[in-house]
């Protein structure tokens, strides 16, 4: 039995030492890991799972070469788990099962659980993914699967719920050289025991045509190596022309079926419908280099035509259907030409997407009652003497312009427009045209149909209930498009490390979750019921998907990460909703942010103007109180937000601007908001408005008056509320200015 061991293990050894380069230098812990910093960073969910050894089951999807196995192995060297391989393209359902059944024997003799590693997950059937399923799911196989192909539409969906999927992406230029540094230095693993004299050019062309593969760089600097007779003194010198030797060609990702063609072939349409024609030829020429079939791209321009450009230039699909007719005569290689012409005509013409009109004519068709054809529109050669079918349609032809206002809608869709002429090229022309005659149109059928009612609304009226339910709901409408504003002017990352400074309700902060699943999610309350109640919530997510709850003030910020967790984060982006607004320094503030991003890191903030608030003098009719007093109420209100000392009203939105700006971030942009929702005033209101606020609070709004105006004035003044404002609903006018501050990239 020694026997055997000693021979399995100088075996063991003996392949090692035969196996390939890139075989042999991948890395076997977190910290020799290369690249994919986006979801292996600090702070990052998969970095913290796999250091605790709290991994569910995970699916590694990108292109060959960049670590998918390598990553797997690296889990298998730290955790506790038992650790098995299984290639899909060789296994089936019969490994599965004894996988499995030795999986269960582990955890009944031993209580250790199993990690399954399959690589090329994508090329097992539905058959065999079924088959893996119900272990998975009670927890016996932990399964990590690698795949080149989108899980989402190679993967069984049952199997793809109960998995996280981290894409990796192609490695940078810089991770290639890292990579590359690291074989020529390594002496067990690499070439540290042979002199090589790798030349600045010629590590250049390698990382160049390598094209993010780590794979590609380790072969073609072992071929070089392993090829080039060293010097007299044993150097091994790696020049240009070697160089170009052993990596000729760069690899193309692309797959007629898969990810790739279907990645590329969208990049080629949005930027024809972009109207940018040097990215349409170089995502043009990509699919051409790899063999795409031209026919299929044709068909694509040709849908294009009609959807993007339409009525702008309705000679586009002219042009593209000749082009395509075209290239049938000549065929490669000179139907390149073909392909170019109808590509750069599209990319430059006018562009409009009016004919999606069809598309809201046919929901209208699929949910509205079936309109009824007008009388005068039905076929007169069948009922017209029974029915009088096609009584009193006029023929266009026979007035002026060919044309006549009539109707030819149902009834019941009167006035409903379909179709949104747009201001480009050809359709420019027709625009001005289409509205006018639709104005007629409108014109002719009210003069036809004078029967109108005239609605009215009284508190018995259920109509008019349910439209006041509507109008308070204005507030969550209101704060649901400033959250979809703060993370629409932000790129969001699914593996970004995100800080919201006021998490409140957890409005920002689950948003953020749901855009960031592969990262982290920090979340700063700012006292201790709300970091209580946002701890409730999360309680029933496991334990590494919550985000990081703190509880302080703003200012103490960066000592409240540091006590949080080992590794303080630095933050891709930062988002708030009023965080500054009470801030006395919102420059220090700003600076102190400028610290947690990290280089290219974002900040996108939303912040009332108390300065620009609603007033209220302007919501009632103040005639009844005289000229003087009217004017008295009106300085008092506007002195409430002229007063310096005031950390609420004293900045404006330039001052924001300003303090961004002195915080060195290398753009700053603040955008001002004008927003007005109906708002109900009820008798309650108008009391806290004119009671006395309790110590230690803001001045009521009565309280404020009292400092120019006499009591009897006030008093007057609160019954003209009572008397026009008390259960109305009124617009009400709010400034909001959104921040968006970015720091510079890595230079």
């Amino acid at each position: 039995m020694q026997t055997d061991d000693l021979f399995s293990r100088a075996r063991k050894e003996q392949i090692n030492r035969e196996a390939p380069l890139a075989a042999r230098m991948r890395p076997r812990t977190l910290d020799e890991y290369i690249g994919q910093e986006h979801i292996l960073g600090p702070g990052r969910l998969l970095r913290r799972a796999i250091q605790v050894d709290q991994l569910s089951s995970l699916i590694f999807y990108g292109p060959p070469g960049t670590g998918k196995t390598t990553l797997a192995m690296v889990i298998a060297n730290t955790t506790r788990s038992q650790f098995v391989t299984l290639n899909a393209v060789l296994a089936g359902v019969k490994d599965i099962r004894e996988v499995t059944a030795q999986a269960q024997e582990q955890r009944n003799l031993y209580g250790q659980r199993t990690i399954l590693f399959i690589d090329e997950v994508h090329r097992w059937n539905k058959a065999q993914q079924d088959a893996l399923l119900p272990w998975v799911e009670n927890g016996t196989i932990l399964m990590i699967g690698a795949t080149t192909e989108n899980p989402w539409f190679s993967v069984n969906r049952a199997l793809l719920s109960r998995s996280r999927v981290f894409q990796l992406l192609p490695l940078t230029e810089d991770d290639l050289r890292a990579v590359a540094y690291a074989a020529l230095r390594d002496p067990e693993r690499g070439y540290g025991k042979k002199k090589v004299d790798l030349h600045p050019d010629a590590l250049e062309h390698l990382v160049n045509v390598a094209n993010g593969d780590a794979r590609s760089i380790l072969n073609a600097l072992e071929l070089a190596v392993e090829t080039t007779e060293p010097q007299p003194d044993g150097t091994i010198v790696i020049d240009m022309a070697v160089a170009e030797e052993s990596i000729q060609r760069r690899a193309v990702l692309y797959d007629p079926e898969g990810d790739y063609h279907f990645d590329t072939i969208s990049a080629f349409i949005k930027s024809l419908r972009g109207s940018d024609p040097d990215a349409a030829l170089y995502w043009l020429a990509k699919m051409v280099y790899a063999g795409e079939d031209p026919r299929f791209i044709f068909r694509r321009m040709i849908i294009l035509a009609c959807e993007d450009v339409g009525m702008a230039d309705p000679q586009a699909l002219v042009v593209v259907n000749a082009a395509a007719e075209a290239f049938e005569r000549v065929g490669l290689p000179e139907g390149r030409f073909h392909l170019t012409h109808a590509a750069l005509y599209l990319a430059t013409a006018p562009k409009s997407n009016s004919a999606m009109a069809f598309f809201d004519a046919l929901q209208v068709v699929e949910q509205e009652p079936e309109g009824q054809v007008p009388n005068h529109l039905k076929d007169a050669s069948r009922d017209k003497e029974g029915f009088g079918h096609g009584e009193g349609y006029m023929y266009p032809h026979a007035y002026r312009d060919h044309w006549i206002a009539q109707q030819y809608l149902p009834d019941a869709l009167q006035g409903r427009m379909f179709y949104e002429p747009s201001n480009q090229g050809y359709e420019a022309h027709i625009k001005e045209q289409v509205e006018r005659r639709r104005e007629e149109q409108l014109a002719a059928m009210l003069e036809t149909d004078g029967n109108q009612e005239a609605l009215t609304f009284s508190p018995a009226d259920r109509t008019r209930d349910r439209w006041l339910q509507r109008t308070i709901s204005d507030t969550g409408k209101e704060l649901g498009e400033i959250r979809d504003r703060l993370f629409v002017q932000v790129n969001v990352q699914r593996h970004h490390v995100v800080l919201d400074l006021n998490a409140g309700t957890g409005l920002l902060t689950w948003e953020a979750m749901r855009r960031a699943p592969e990262g982290g999610v920090w979340a700063l309350a700012a006292d201790s019921r709300t970091a209580q109640a946002l701890t409730q919530q999360v309680a029933r997510l496991p334990e590494i998907e919550r985000p990081f709850i703190i509880e302080g003030k703003l200012e103490d910020l960066p000592a409240l990460l540091g006590a949080s967790t080992a590794e303080p984060p630095r933050f891709d982006l930062i988002v708030g909703r009023n965080s500054l607004t009470h801030c006395p320094d919102k420059a220090s503030i700003a600076r102190l942010l400028a610290g947690l991003l990290q280089p290219a890191g974002a900040i996108s903030m939303a912040e009332v103007v108390p300065r620009h608030a609603q007033r209220l003098y302007e919501l009632v009719d103040a005639s009844a109180l005289g000229a003087e007093v009217r004017a008295a109420w009106q300085q008092a209100e506007e002195a409430i937000y002229a007063d310096a000392q005031d950390d609420m009203t004293n900045w404006d939105a330039a001052d924001l601007e300003q303090a961004f700006t002195a915080a060195g971030f290398a753009s700053v942009q603040v955008e001002v908001w004008r927003a007005t929702r109906e708002y109900l005033i009820t008798a309650d209101q108008v009391q806290r408005w004119f009671s006395v606020a309790p110590e230690g609070a803001r001045p009521s709004y009565a309280q404020h008056l009292a400092r120019t105006l006499a009591p009897e004035a006030i008093a007057s003044i609160q019954a003209l509320f009572q008397r026009q404002l008390a259960g109305q609903t009124v617009p009400w006018h709010s400034t909001i200015a959104f921040l968006l501050a970015k720091q510079p990239p890595i230079p």
